[in-house]
């Protein structure tokens, strides 16, 4: 897996942000049974940054805590067979991993959203990176059924890596 984290920001977490994403996405891909390579885009950015990119590219004026960008259409949720019919679409040529899309965090969210829940800012980081992962998956939450499918992914993934609400930032 290639990860590329960028922090377009000052705040500098207490933890290695490109690590933590490696260890979710990992996670995920190995939960969601993805057969490749992957390569992923993650920008940490403020709030003002998110909210430029959520008007830019979502036509929604207002800040949020993370955005996720897929690069495959799946139809259905975690069903890695549609790249096989336009590999030049999703796969790097150099590479020869799957492109699976791009995560924007807002750390401005995270540092708010740790507080407010009660958990570490590193908790909140890889719920967030968790979250996204499983939207570049094809996973959404439109309906409360697909809420509680996304929740209880969520869940089962941070805990098998400990990263439960009572972890902590280092």
């Amino acid at each position: 897996m290639t990860i590329y984290v960028e922090n377009e920001t000052d705040f500098t977490f207490p933890f290695d942000t490109k690590e933590l994403c490696s260890r979710v996405a990992e996670a995920v891909l190995d939960t969601e049974g993805c057969p490749y390579e992957t390569e992923i885009n993650v920008l940490i950015t403020d709030n003002e940054g998110i909210r430029l990119y959520n008007k830019e590219y979502r036509n929604i004026d207002r800040e949020t805590d993370v955005l996720s960008f897929p690069n495959i259409p799946f139809e259905t949720e975690a069903d890695f067979s549609i790249v096989e019919e336009n590999c030049s679409d999703y796969f790097q040529p150099d590479s020869g991993e799957l492109i699976l899309g791009d995560i924007i965090l807002s750390v401005d969210r995270i540092c708010s959203q740790a507080e407010s829940y009660g958990h570490s800012r590193k908790r909140e980081f890889a719920f967030l990176v968790a979250h996204s992962m499983l939207h570049l998956c094809g996973y959404d939450h439109e309906t409360p059924e697909e809420a509680a499918v996304m929740e209880q992914k969520q869940e089962t993934i941070l805990s098998a890596l400990g990263l439960t609400r009572d972890c902590l930032d280092e």
